[in-house]
């Protein structure tokens, strides 16, 4: 499963990750993403650990919102591969998914008991608005350094318009808006 997505626009050499450091990687990010993974897979992998530059997280991001399952376990999916084959999608997969197994077990347990009691409800209300903040923040970070193009914010605008203010269906959005950003993609580079 190639993105082909292989080397850095600058050019530069990429080292190799190894499998424990994509266990590693994906297992922090899945215990600090907890509730909202993508701004702190952004940030491990980008910022910190120094594996794909921004626009290629942007670009296997990408693909992975339009393949079907979480977008980040998606991008989880490709990076393991470019970086380790099989055994690299097997880490990156075990490191995402330990943590917040352990978490969400044992929050379960502790919800059924304590569900009622309206001081939860409201934290969880809380919770909501913060991971909302933190999607928010990451798509709005990646546009200040990818640039789009106002072609490329029109129809993204187009399909915040059509999904978040006309609530319509995500399925049919995805399929009218995904052929646009090509077609707006193709334009824009005879251009």
């Amino acid at each position: 499963m190639n993105t082909g997505l292989q080397g850095d626009q600058a050019g530069e050499a990429r080292r190799s990750v190894s499998k424990r450091e994509l266990f590693l990687g994906f297992l922090k990010i899945g215990l600090l993403g907890f509730g909202g993974i993508a701004p702190w897979a952004r940030h491990v992998i980008i910022e910190e650990r120094r594996w794909l530059t921004e626009k290629e997280f942007a670009a296997i991001l990408g693909i992975g919102q339009i393949l079907p399952g979480p977008n980040t376990m998606n991008a989880s999916v490709m990076i393991g591969d470019r970086f380790q084959g099989i055994g690299g999608v097997l880490a990156c997969l075990l490191g995402q998914m330990a943590m917040p197994l352990v978490i969400v077990t044992s929050l379960a347990v502790v919800y059924q008991r304590f569900a009622t009691v309206p001081e939860v409800k409201a934290a969880l209300i809380g919770a909501a608005a913060g991971a909302s903040g933190l999607v928010l923040g990451t798509a709005l970070k990646m546009a200040q350094k990818i640039k789009p193009s106002p072609l490329a914010l029109a129809v993204g605008f187009l399909a915040f318009a059509a999904i978040g203010i006309l609530q319509w269906p995500l399925v049919p959005v995805v399929c009218v808006v995904v052929p646009l950003g090509v077609i707006a993609a193709a334009l824009e580079r005879r251009g």
